[in-house]
């Protein structure tokens, strides 16, 4: 097998060259050289995916088994369609790694393949969808532009020749939002913890490695189709994932649960302010179940915390990234908090 990776130098990109040379394929990446690492043994194009001139360069250097486009999130639809149809001759097939906030229903109901989507032409620009001033709600604009991506690789490659995976988040070593590196920071500072909502609370985060292993594992399938990509609903809790985190840093906090209204009582952001916290009832009820009966594994949450703090212990850092300033709670917020929820006395 010989691939094309679309970005490659961070996180996602990372596990997937990562483990496409465990298996001993060729590997090509694409990306700026701006950030992230270069592996030995693998052939870096150097180049814009918003440039057609360096688009057009790159096809030249295929072809390819299948490319596999872990660098689209932020990129308006327009540009995955640009990059799609000069690559559309140069590659067998294409994975793209999407995200379920591509589903209409998401966050508010439970999620299956087949679920309506959000609007998103495939050749929308970067201002397509974009959420009202002071909107509160889902980030719609980021739905929108995502599904957008989607239709854009549909367009080009064909169903036929498609792979979309739909993760929720993830997590893992490497990563540049900071939601679990976050929490094992605070629970490393042990004292009273903020826990959001209740101990029992599903949640279906997805270690990036098993991400990356299943996108190259459809890399090799001829074929197409449509998998979400979550851990199995039920199967984890918010509880489980605090503890986890408690256990791994010397379980020096004790957790103070605190209820949804009280939360929302304080206006604290969903999703960002105190990370994986979302009241919508759909948020962790996404089924993959069709993943893994097509191979898909993911690994138990408390190997994701364990690895992803013996990461930051190695002193490691992430890729800055702008999505990071946004996550995790102030220290005397945190005490407002509590002590508006009675915990402190």
């Amino acid at each position: 097998m010989d691939i094309l990776v679309v970005g490659g130098g961070w996180f996602l990109g990372k596990a997937v060259v990562e483990e496409a040379l465990g298996r001993g394929w060729g590997v090509t990446t694409f990306n700026r050289g701006r950030s992230g690492v270069a592996f030995p043994g693998v052939r870096q194009v150097l180049g814009d995916r918003t440039s057609a001139e360096d688009l057009a360069r790159l096809a030249e250097q295929g072809p390819w088994d299948a490319v596999i486009d872990t660098s689209a999130a932020y990129q308006p639809p327009k540009v995955v369609l640009a990059g799609t149809r000069a690559l559309e001759d140069a590659a067998a097939r294409y994975v793209y790694v999407s995200t379920v906030s591509v589903y209409a229903g998401w966050p508010e109901h439970p999620l299956k393949v087949g679920d309506p989507l959000l609007d998103g032409p495939a050749d929308a620009d970067s201002e397509y969808g974009k959420n009202p001033e002071g909107w509160r709600g889902p980030n719609l604009h980021y739905g929108r532009q995502k599904a957008g991506g989607e239709r854009a690789v549909t367009e080009a490659f064909g169903a036929e020749r498609s792979w979309l995976i739909r993760p929720g988040v993830i997590l893992g070593p490497n990563e540049y939002v900071g939601r679990l590196p976050w929490w094992l920071r605070r629970a490393g500072r042990g004292g009273q913890i903020l826990a959001p909502g209740s101990a029992d609370k599903g949640i279906q985060p997805v270690d990036v490695r098993d991400v990356a292993r299943f996108a190259v594992d459809l890399a090799a399938r001829p074929g197409g189709g449509v998998y979400n990509a979550t851990a199995p609903i039920g199967r984890d809790t918010m509880g489980s994932f605090l503890e986890a985190c408690l256990a791994v840093t010397g379980d020096r906090g004790v957790l103070q649960w605190v209820p949804d209204e009280v939360l929302l009582e304080q206006g604290v952001r969903q999703w960002t302010e105190v990370p994986l916290w979302r009241t919508g009832k759909g948020v962790w009820l996404v089924d993959s179940e069709p993943a893994y009966a097509a191979g898909f594994v993911c690994r138990p949450l408390e190997e994701t915390v364990r690895d992803t703090w013996e990461w930051l212990r190695r002193g490691n850092k992430p890729v800055p990234h702008p999505r990071a300033a946004a996550i995790g709670i102030d220290v005397d917020r945190e005490r407002t908090i509590l002590a508006a929820a009675g915990s402190i006395h």
